[in-house]
C-alpha cells in the first residue's frame, strides 16, 4: 500500500498542472503512513484534462488530516483549516466546495480562500471523527479544477471525563478471621477519554475509607485484607470506599468513587456457653413418660449451623430417668422424662448436661474443647395418687354350680403416698351387669352372686375400681378375668352301640374288638377314661376287658373253641370311669356274636346281621336300605297303574270318535241374499233330511258301543203346539237314564228345540233320524273283511229285537 501511494505522488509531481494543497493549522505530527493518500480518480482527471502526450503536473504537499480540539468554548467558530489549490492565483476565479459529515451543519468552508472552521464544539466521546470530501471548481462555470479529495477532520481529545465504576456500589464477603492478603474481589472503573492520546484514561485506584481493614491495588483493583483475624462477632460489616483518578492520578486529573459493603462471614471460631452453671428444675411425681421437665440454654455467639448445639446427659444419676433434646427453634435443651417417677422413692435427681457444637472447624482446635458443661438438679415433688394395685391384671377360676357366696379370689391396691390411705373395693356395674359376682369393700375378696353356668358363660370379664377413703376422686381399676371350669356332671359311655364277632376258632388271649368312650363334659386338661369289667361279671370265664391305657379298651378273650350252637351271644358289661370331679361312671353292655371263620379268621359264616358287620353295616344300616327299597317298588307300581290309565282314556278320546265336534265359523252370514243361495223349504220340513238320509244308506250309530234296540221306548214326537220345553227336557232326559245302550263315561246329550213360531221348524237333529228296527246290516259284509265282525254282531242284534231304536247325539 505504501509503495502504491508513492508511485501515485511521484506521478502527480510529473504531470504537475497544478494541485490542491491542504494546508493544516499547527498542530500534531501526522504519521507518514497517512501522508500522500489520495483518490487515484484525480490522477486520471487530470490525464483527462492534458493536452496531447503527458504534462507535468506540480502539487504541492498534501495533508487529509485536521485536528479540532472538543468541547471549544469559544464565541467564534473554531478555525480548523485551510484548502488551497495552486491553480488559485488570487485572482477569484476559483471557489471551494466541502461535502460530507456535517458539511454545513458542523462544518464550513469559505468558497473564496478555503478556509474551513467549526461552527459549534465538539464532543469526541459522542464522535471521535468526521469524514469530509473538497473540490476547487471554476468560479463562473463550476466546472471541477481537480478531482475530489478526501480528508479526515478528527477530534482531539481533551480530559473531560471522569472514571466511573459501573456496578457500583458492590457488596462482597470475606471469612472472618482470615489472614492479611485474602482477597476480597476486584472492582473497575471505565474512563470514556481517549485511551490512545495522552494520559486522560490512565485510571490509578486508592482507598479513601476502610483502613487498615482493607487495600487495593492501584493498578487492577483488587481488594484485599489488611489485618489479620478480624472477628466478626466485634464488627460485622465494613464499608469501603475506593477512587479511581485518571492522568495516572496527577495533579489535575478527574476522579470517581464508589462504596463497597463488605461482610464477615462467620466461621466456628467460638464454643457455646451456658449463661449459669447450676440450674433447679422441679417436676411433679405423677407426670408421665416423655413430659418435659424443663429447659436450659447454651449460647453460641456464632450464627447458623455454626451455632446449633447438642446437648447430652452426663452419665450418672439422672441419665437413667431423663434425656434431653435440643429445640430447633431456639437450640435450647428439653429435659424429658423417659421414666415414671415416684416420690416415696427418690425425691431429688441431680446430674450434668455437656453442651457442644455439632459442625467444628479444625482450624480452630488449637483452641480448645468447645463445648461447655452446667450441673442440673431436679426435685420430684409430692403429688396424692390413685391407689395402686398388686398386679397389673388379675384371673381366677371358679367351678360352674358353686354356691352362691362362695369366694373365688381377692385383689389388692395400696395408697403408696405418705398419707397411707385406706382403700375401698366396687365392682364397675357396667362391666357386670347381671351382678353375678360381688366384692367386700375392705378386703377385697370376690364371691358369687348367682350360680354360674358354663355352657351359658364360660368367661367373665369384669373391672374392680378401687378409691381413696380419704380422696374419694382418686381411683384406679384393674381388669380381673374369671373362668367358670367345668364341673364333672355326665357319665362316660360308649362312643357307639359295637357289635362284635368271635370266630368258633379263636385262641385264648386274642384281641377281638377295640373300643372307646365319649363324655359330653369338656374338662381343662382333656377326657381321661379308664375300662374295667364289671364287678358283677368279674367271674365271666368266656372274655375279660383289658385297658390300653389311653382312652381304648379291647375284649380279650379267656378260653378258645366257642361253639354257635352251644351260644350265639355273649353280653359283656364294662365300666367306664372318667377321671373329672366328682368322678363320673357307667356301664355299658358290648354285644359279641359267636361265627364261623376261615383258619386266618376271616369271617365264614354267621347270622344275617353278622354277615354284614365286617364290611361296617349295623342294624339301622340294613333297615335303611330295606325302606329305601320297598319305597322303590311302591313308586314302581304307582307308575305303571298309571300309565295304564292313560292308555284306556287315549282309547276312549282318539280321533276315531265318531261323537259330534263342535266346528266353529267366524265367517259372517250374508242376511237375506243367503235365502237365495239353498232352498229354505228343505229347513222347514224335517222329514226331507231324515229321507234323504236313508237314501244315502248312512250308518247313523254310534261307532263306539254296540248298537242295540229299544223294548217299549219310543221317541215322541215334537209337539208343534206344546209350549212347555221343560217337560221336553225331562222327558229326553228320563229316557236317556234308562237307556242301556248308553255309554258308560259321560255324555253330553243335546236337545236343540226352538219352540213354536219358528218359519224353519226344529233344526234339531233329535226328530229328523228315526231308524227303522227293521233295518238290515248285510250290507256291512260287502264293505270289506274288515266290517265282517260289525256285521255279525249288528245282525245278531237285528234277529232278537223288534222294537225300533233311537239313537241320540251325543257330544263331548
Amino acid at each position: 500500500m505504501l509503495t502504491r501511494n508513492c508511485l501515485l505522488l511521484f506521478l502527480w509531481f510529473v504531470f504537475d498542472k497544478g494541485s490542491l494543497s491542504l494546508v493544516r493549522p499547527p498542530g500534531p505530527p501526522l504519521s507518514r503512513s497517512r501522508l500522500g493518500k489520495e483518490n487515484p480518480r484525480s490522477l486520471a482527471g487530470s490525464m483527462r484534462n492534458g493536452a496531447s502526450g503527458f504534462q507535468r503536473v506540480k502539487r504541492g504537499w498534501v495533508w487529509n488530516q485536521f485536528f479540532v480540539l472538543e468541547e471549544y468554548m469559544g464565541s467564534d467558530p473554531q478555525y480548523v483549516g485551510k484548502l488551497h489549490t495552486d491553480l488559485d492565483k488570487g485572482e477569484s476565479e476559483v471557489k471551494y466546495t466541502l461535502m460530507g459529515e456535517g458539511a454545513g451543519s458542523i462544518f464550513t468552508i469559505d468558497a473564496t480562500t478555503g478556509d474551513i472552521h467549526a461552527l459549534r464544539s465538539l464532543d469526541r466521546e459522542v464522535k471521535p471523527y468526521y469524514t469530509l470530501r473538497a473540490q476547487a471548481v471554476d468560479i463562473d462555470t463550476n466546472r471541477p479544477l481537480e478531482p475530489e479529495s478526501e480528508f479526515v477532520i478528527k477530534v482531539q481529545d481533551i480530559n473531560d471525563n471522569e472514571p466511573k465504576f459501573l456496578e457500583g456500589p458492590y457488596t462482597a464477603s470475606v471469612p472472618e478471621m482470615s489472614p492479611v492478603g485474602t482477597y476480597v474481589m476486584q472492582v473497575t472503573a471505565t474512563d470514556a477519554d481517549d485511551p490512545t492520546y495522552g494520559n486522560s484514561a490512565r485510571v490509578v485506584y486508592s482507598i479513601l475509607h476502610g483502613q487498615p481493614y482493607f487495600s487495593v491495588d492501584p493498578k487492577t483493583g483488587i481488594i484485599r485484607t489488611a489485618l489479620p483475624n478480624m472477628d466478626r462477632e466485634v464488627k460485622e460489616q465494613y464499608q469501603v470506599l475506593i477512587q479511581a483518578k485518571d492522568m495516572g492520578g496527577q495533579l489535575g486529573g478527574l476522579a470517581g468513587t464508589t462504596t463497597i459493603n463488605i461482610t464477615l462471614s462467620d466461621v466456628n471460631d467460638n464454643p457455646p456457653r451456658f449463661s449459669k452453671s447450676f440450674f433447679h428444675l422441679r417436676v411433679p411425681e405423677s407426670s408421665a413418660v416423655g413430659f418435659a421437665v424443663g429447659r436450659i440454654k447454651a449460647h453460641d455467639l456464632d450464627i447458623g449451623k455454626n451455632a446449633e448445639v447438642e446437648y447430652n446427659v452426663v452419665p450418672g444419676d439422672g441419665d437413667n430417668m431423663f434425656d434431653i433434646l435440643t429445640s430447633e427453634h431456639n437450640q435450647e435443651g428439653i429435659i424429658i422424662l423417659k421414666r415414671p417417677l415416684d416420690y416415696e422413692t427418690k425425691k431429688a435427681y441431680t446430674f450434668k448436661v455437656d453442651a457442644s457444637n455439632a459442625h467444628l472447624d479444625p482450624r480452630f482446635h488449637s483452641l480448645g474443647a468447645f463445648k461447655d458443661t452446667a450441673t442440673v438438679k431436679i426435685n420430684v415433688l409430692d403429688v396424692d395418687e390413685s391407689p395402686v394395685f398388686t398386679k397389673p391384671s388379675y384371673e381366677m377360676d371358679v367351678y360352674e354350680d358353686s354356691p352362691v357366696g362362695d369366694i373365688i379370689g381377692a385383689v389388692t391396691a395400696q395408697d403408696l403416698d405418705a398419707s397411707n390411705s385406706p382403700v375401698r373395693y366396687s365392682i364397675d356395674w357396667k362391666s357386670d351387669l347381671d351382678s353375678y359376682f360381688d366384692i367386700d369393700p375392705v378386703e377385697g375378696t370376690i364371691s358369687t352372686n348367682e350360680l354360674l353356668d358354663r355352657e351359658h358363660i364360660a368367661q367373665h370379664n369384669i373391672t374392680i375400681v378401687a378409691t381413696k377413703l380419704n380422696s374419694p376422686v382418686l381411683t384406679s381399676r384393674v381388669a380381673v378375668t374369671i373362668h367358670v371350669l367345668d364341673v364333672n356332671e355326665f357319665s362316660p359311655e360308649l362312643a357307639i352301640p359295637y357289635e362284635s364277632f368271635v370266630c368258633e376258632n379263636a385262641k385264648v388271649g386274642q384281641v377281638i374288638q377295640t373300643f372307646s368312650a365319649k363324655d359330653q363334659d369338656l374338662p381343662q386338661n382333656g377326657h381321661k377314661f379308664s375300662f374295667k369289667p364289671s364287678e358283677k361279671d368279674i367271674n365271666n370265664k368266656n372274655f375279660t376287658i383289658r385297658d390300653f391305657g389311653n382312652n381304648t379298651a379291647g375284649i380279650v378273650t379267656l378260653q378258645s373253641g366257642f361253639r354257635r350252637r352251644s351260644q350265639k351271644i355273649y353280653y359283656l358289661p364294662v365300666v367306664i370311669q372318667d377321671s373329672g370331679y366328682p368322678v363320673q361312671s357307667s356301664t355299658g353292655i358290648l354285644t359279641i356274636r359267636v361265627c364261623g371263620c376261615e383258619s386266618d379268621g376271616s369271617l365264614l359264616t354267621c347270622s344275617a346281621e353278622a354277615i354284614f358287620l365286617p364290611v361296617g353295616l349295623s342294624t339301622g344300616a340294613l333297615i335303611a336300605i330295606l325302606l329305601c327299597i320297598v319305597i322303590l317298588l311302591v313308586i314302581v307300581v304307582l307308575y305303571v297303574g298309571l300309565r295304564r290309565q292313560n292308555k284306556k282314556e287315549t282309547l276312549m278320546t282318539s280321533k276315531e270318535d265318531i261323537r259330534d265336534n263342535v266346528i266353529h265359523y267366524d265367517d259372517e252370514g250374508g242376511g237375506e241374499e243367503d235365502t237365495h243361495a239353498f232352498d229354505m223349504g228343505t229347513l222347514c220340513n224335517p222329514k226331507v233330511i231324515k229321507e234323504k238320509l236313508l237314501k244315502e244308506n248312512r250308518d247313523l250309530f254310534r261307532r263306539d258301543v254296540k248298537p242295540e234296540t229299544k223294548t217299549g221306548k219310543n221317541q215322541l214326537p215334537v209337539s208343534q203346539d206344546s209350549a212347555d220345553i221343560c217337560n221336553f227336557i225331562n222327558q229326553r232326559l228320563k229316557e236317556n237314564d234308562v237307556d242301556n245302550s248308553a255309554p258308560p263315561y259321560d255324555s253330553l246329550a243335546t236337545y236343540a228345540y226352538e219352540g213354536e213360531g219358528s218359519v224353519a221348524e226344529s233344526l234339531s237333529s233329535i226328530e229328523s233320524l228315526v231308524v227303522d228296527t227293521n233295518e238290515d246290516y248285510d250290507y256291512l259284509n260287502e264293505w270289506g273283511p274288515r266290517f265282517k265282525t260289525l256285521a255279525g254282531i249288528f245282525g245278531e242284534q237285528s234277529d232278537t229285537q223288534s222294537d225300533t231304536t233311537t239313537t241320540t247325539e251325543n257330544r263331548l
